[in-house]
């Protein structure tokens, strides 16, 4: 319940500061404007209107919470209550920057003898309208500063605050990064377009614009880049999920873009080796383009995959950190595949039309499919090759690495996922190439014998795909646990039980089910354990644990090993994960409530899993914005 009335009062907050803000802007723009308070009365209404409306409805929200907190230290350290404060200030810095900016780029066109209506937002606006967006906001955006503040010293559990103070300070390096890299691809684009005689023309205002992207964004990522650096040495931040996140989204976003746009460049290259007419100015335009993508991403990319590496790095874990690695390489892998895969099916395509259609030759469209071909596997099979021989060769070798390498979820995913691109791929083929045969075999149809080769091309490819990998997933199943069964068959538990036997069977049943050779005894807790049993971990049902006896209990107190305790849903006993927890049960016990036994394991804040969701899909949204980003470069000249 608690949540719920948090989030409704942070809600209808945040909702109405914004129309409150918006409005006293739009208020203060018509009173200095004269014209629109004389002619402009709808504007002037409509930001009375929104003051009159959003005060007191945000007063009343916010003071409400403010109280709240005060007196609870839940309210006041609750998620909800950090991503309001964060979001308010984002909310405001946000808008004050893009108002800078448009005032900035403006200043920069008007400097250069060029109209106002070039610059990237804000053509319309005036020096006011500007200046207003930037004083309010800032105003509200110091406030909001202050109160954050005021919590941190008064916090005292800082965990939730921390997260979100992390997420906001990484939307403000994105935030600078975005305009850095969107004015060094103007810059860089506006540089191949000099030899036109666009100086002091139409096309000038992209290196105006580029110049205030520049101005603007380099400092925003540079110290909120530094300021996320500094803090690097807290164990929380080295082992934050967000960062790691973070630097994937952006070391992948830039390989793919990259490698795209050297694709689209390759083919630029290409056409004009195979015989298409332009002139030099329209070739060095044509290049201009994929290398003013290609660069930034390029260096994005290199930037970020280093930083990505050291966050690899920085976790001790061996295994988990070969995991986190695996991910980065098995998605190059599996990009490199799939576009070597299209190049590789569009060349045999072309080879089928040339040969079968000799006048195929003299058409305008062989350069653009010979060319989009082989750009394709240029870029597809070496990124291919420098990323899966290495993952293979881990998977194929001798050691307990290796065969973690083997058994590792990314791998099997990749496998199947091919696997699954070859049988439904393949299936597709054969029934186009039946249906081509068929269709002919009936008097119907044109073009048979190119569309049955294009056909019978695919199925072959398809299949080719699939039994390498079945291959590689037979060598994977093939190569039972050597060094883990060993270390398994050399790791000893023993299961206390009580008279019933039962529990000893379960655990008995649950080893077998995952395959395990661990060497595993049980024994009746009643009875004296003798000196001579050998033990790496104990296993005890919570009721046991309890109660235990006393040979058993003194044995355990001499045991160095692990202690796992399972909860077996004895009456009256219940397993708690927490101290929020112990007061949630006895209330619920208090008012008569039943309770259920209790997973051992610390549960995840719903907020923070909805959070992690939201963040997921940001960055897949994110993702495949910048996959399509690379499509549309590669169709554009394919």
């Amino acid at each position: 319940m608690k949540t719920i009335r948090r989030l409704y009062f942070y809600l209808v907050a945040i909702i109405s500061l914004e129309v409150v803000i918006w409005g006293v802007i739009s208020l203060l723009r018509s009173i200095i404007n004269g014209r629109d308070v004389v002619n402009g009365t709808e504007t002037l209404a409509q930001a009375l209107a929104l003051i009159f409306v959003g005060v007191p409805i945000f007063l009343f929200h916010w003071l409400w919470s403010q109280n709240t907190s005060a007196k609870d230290d839940e309210e006041k350290n609750a998620s909800l209550r950090a991503v309001f404060l964060y979001g308010a200030l984002l909310a405001t810095l946000i808008p004050a920057v893009q108002n800078l900016f448009a005032l900035i780029n403006r200043a920069f066109l008007s400097t250069a003898h060029l109209s106002a209506q070039r610059a990237i937002i804000g053509g319309s606006q005036t020096l006011t309208d500007n200046i207003l967006a930037v004083l309010i906001n800032l105003l509200i955006a110091g406030y909001f500063w202050n109160i954050l503040r005021g919590e941190w010293q008064t916090l005292k559990e800082t965990e939730n605050f921390s997260v979100i103070r992390r997420l906001y300070r990484f939307i403000w390096v994105l935030y600078g990064l975005l305009m850095v890299i969107y004015g060094a691809q103007q810059a860089l684009d506006y540089a191949f377009t000099l030899p036109s005689n666009v100086l002091g023309g139409i096309g000038r205002e992209t290196v105006i614009n580029a110049i205030a992207l520049l101005g603007i964004g380099t400092p925003i990522w540079f110290f909120s880049w530094r300021i996320l650096q500094d803090v690097l040495p807290d164990p929380a931040e080295k082992e934050s999920v967000l960062r790691l996140g973070i630097f994937y989204l952006l070391a992948l976003g830039g390989v793919i873009v990259t490698l795209t746009a050297g694709g689209n460049l390759l083919y630029v290259l290409l056409s004009r080796l195979l015989g298409e007419k332009s002139t030099s100015i329209d070739f060095l335009q044509k290049i201009g383009g994929p290398i003013s993508v290609g660069l930034p991403f390029g260096v994005l990319w290199a930037y970020y995959g280093y930083w990505l590496n050291q966050q690899f790095d920085f976790d001790e874990n061996a295994p988990r950190r070969a995991g986190k690695k695996r991910i980065y390489f098995y998605i190059l892998s599996a990009l490199g595949l799939a576009t070597a895969f299209i190049g590789t099916a569009n060349l045999f395509m072309f080879i089928t039309d040339m040969t079968l259609d000799k006048a195929y030759l003299n058409e305008s469209s062989f350069r653009s499919t010979l060319a989009g071909s082989l750009s394709a596997i240029a870029v597809g099979l070496p990124l291919w090759l420098m990323t899966w021989r290495p993952l293979q060769a881990d998977a194929l070798g001798v050691g307990a690495a290796n065969e973690h390498a083997r058994r590792s979820i990314i791998r099997r995913s990749y496998l199947y996922l091919a696997l699954f691109a070859g049988v439904i791929g393949g299936m597709v083929s054969a029934v186009i190439l039946i249906f081509t045969l068929i269709n002919a075999l009936l008097g119907g149809g044109s073009s048979i014998a190119k569309d049955s080769l294009n056909s019978l091309t695919l199925l072959i490819l398809f299949v080719i795909l699939l039994l390498y990998h079945l291959s590689a997933l037979r060598k994977d199943s093939a190569s039972r646990a050597d060094a883990l069964e060993e270390k398994q068959q050399d790791f000893h538990v023993l299961v206390f039980e009580n008279n019933s036997g039962k529990f000893g069977d379960a655990v008995r049943a649950a080893f077998e089910k995952r395959g395990l050779k661990i060497s595993l005894k049980t024994v009746n807790a009643n009875e004296v354990v003798s000196s001579e049993v050998k033990a790496n971990a104990v296993v005890l049902p919570l009721s046991l644990a309890m109660n235990l006896p006393k040979n058993a209990e003194a044995w355990i107190h001499s045991f160095n090993g692990s202690r796992l305790i399972v909860n077996d849903e004895a009456t009256g006993v219940f397993w708690m994960n927490d101290l929020e927890q112990v007061a949630a049960s006895a209330q619920a016990l208090a008012e008569g409530q039943e309770l259920r036994p209790q997973s051992s394991q610390k549960g995840t804040s719903a907020w923070t899993v909805v959070a992690y969701v939201f963040a997921s899909l940001f960055a897949c949204q994110l993702l495949f914005g910048l996959l399509m980003l690379g499509i549309s470069l590669v169709t554009g000249g394919f």
